[in-house]
């Protein structure tokens, strides 16, 4: 196994088994990097394949501090949201989602387990603006500032759409009952 900084100066030097091993190596994370915030397969392959022509143009620039998995990771979300832009404006949602019809329930108990598809599932349906705020935020580890600014909205909306993507989450999970029926669902932290 090629160390990063061995595998980053071979493709620097344009060999092209390298730049198929980086590859390799990369694009099954990064696919689903670009899944969670696009719904149809095919523009996340999209994104990722223009996400990896940036990585390689940018590849002289990573200076080898940090990690090299979090600088592409960076790449493909910026990259992600910027297909996100084309293919499905970014509409953010402020209503009170609390009609029930719009409410798919997938029960939870505490012996149940999520499949990683399941919850990947789970977070296609959220409206686009929950989605994007939710996978920012609990599994980017972008904070509201940093969030704001990559969607051009206040900081204010981003709190307000994560707080409501959990919600929604809890209560597909099954979360929405009394307080003696939530505490039999076990919580996630996302």
């Amino acid at each position: 196994m090629t160390s990063d900084a061995d595998l980053i100066a071979a493709c620097l030097r344009g060999n092209p088994r390298a730049q198929r091993q980086l590859y390799n190596q990369f694009a099954g994370l990064m696919l689903t990097v670009c899944r969670r915030y696009l719904r149809r397969q095919e523009d996340a392959e999209e994104a990722l394949l223009l996400g990896f022509a940036k990585v390689f143009r940018a590849l002289p620039t990573f200076r080898l501090e940090g990690s090299f998995e979090g600088w592409v990771r960076r790449i493909m979300v910026n990259e992600a949201l910027m297909e996100l832009r084309r293919r499905e404006p970014l509409h953010l949602s402020f209503e009170d989602f609390a009609q029930p019809e719009n409410l798919a329930s997938t029960p939870a108990t505490a012996d149940t387990q999520l499949q990683a598809e399941e919850l990947m599932a789970l977070l296609q349906e959220l409206p686009t603006g929950y989605r994007t705020v939710f996978n920012l935020y609990a599994l980017e580890g972008y904070s509201h500032a940093e969030i704001a600014e990559a969607l051009g909205i206040s900081e204010g909306t981003s709190k307000s759409q994560l707080s409501k993507a959990r919600a929604m989450l809890q209560r597909r999970l099954g979360g929405g009952g009394r307080p003696a029926e939530r505490a039999a669902v076990p919580m996630y932290n996302f």
